[in-house]
């Protein structure tokens, strides 16, 4: 009899033990796929999915996997046409940081274009499927003008501003050519901006580059012969590489991000509208120049 009180503490301590054990083994299995926890050496994978419009969250797991020491390289996955110009250089700035750290591959699936080449050329290798379209190195912004229609139903608008150019690309008055030329400057520089990161991160002087910067796209095949990628092969010859240089014996462990937490009524109503009526109800799009290739 004395025995119990002993014996029932330690049947609660097992039962304790095991609880976290089970919930540790069903996170590695949510996480991963598997019931094996590994706690080796990693890959870590990042996916830069669709038109870039918010740069923080990208941020935020890259400086994230950059700070966990159990992440031996990364692994990019980009599957996009580029998007607004600051929240490309917000993770192309992140993810130099990061390629100081360890290694960081690219993988490029069926478009790294504008944009997701700028992200591409921060890796130290980069690998495109031979279909893939990239390139696209340049900018775009445009302008909708509906003064005429305006003008056809009796409508017109009144504006009270600074100076000449407050109001420049405004959709209800006249495109002027002192408009186009204060423009072509920013579209200039920022294009610059683009040219100069590709040429550090390809190690190519600009003046070799002139020929493919001029907004044009190529297929996978078409910029490894130009130079602006290193290999042709898959996500997986990407995440083979990393394992490589960094020492990682075998077929490595990878970690992704934990999935981005989405309201429930959200998610149903968004794809209750996209099934029914095939348009996405949440589609975003930046403002300002773009570092975007537009038939995507």
């Amino acid at each position: 009899m004395k025995k119990r009180p002993f014996l029932m503490a330690s049947l609660a301590v097992g039962g304790v033990f095991l609880f976290f054990l089970l919930v540790v083994f069903t996170a590695g299995f949510f996480r991963t796929g598997s019931v094996v926890v590994s706690v080796g050496d990693k890959i870590g994978i990042l996916e830069v999915d669709g038109t870039i419009v918010d740069a923080r969250r990208m941020v935020d797991l890259i400086e994230d996997f950059g700070d966990r020491s159990n992440i031996k390289a990364v692994v990019i996955r980009i599957d996009s046409p580029g998007g607004g110009v600051g929240p490309s250089q917000e993770i192309y700035t992140q993810l130099k940081h990061l390629a100081k750290k360890k290694p960081l591959i690219v993988s490029m699936g069926s478009v790294a274009a504008s944009g997701g080449y700028y992200l591409a050329v921060a890796g130290e290798r980069i690998f495109a499927n031979p279909g893939t379209i990239t390139g696209s190195i340049g900018v775009i912004m445009s302008f909708p003008n509906y003064q005429e229609l305006m003008g056809k139903v009796g409508i017109q608008t009144e504006v009270v501003k600074s100076g000449r150019y407050k109001d420049i690309g405004s959709p209800t008055r006249e495109f002027l050519a002192a408009d186009r030329d204060l423009l072509q400057g920013v579209i200039d520089d920022v294009h610059m901006q683009f040219v100069e990161a590709v040429s550090v991160g390809r190690d190519m002087p600009i003046d070799r580059l002139q020929p493919f910067v001029d907004g044009r796209i190529f297929s996978g095949r078409q910029a490894k012969d130009a130079g602006l990628v290193d290999e042709l092969g898959t996500l997986r010859d990407a995440i083979r590489y990393a394992a490589k240089v960094s020492g990682i014996e075998g077929d490595p462990d990878l970690v992704y991000p934990e999935p981005e937490k989405v309201n429930l009524i959200d998610r149903y109503l968004q794809g209750a509208m996209s099934h029914y009526f095939g348009v996405d109800f949440k589609v975003e799009k930046s403002i300002g120049p773009q570092y975007l290739w537009n038939n995507f």
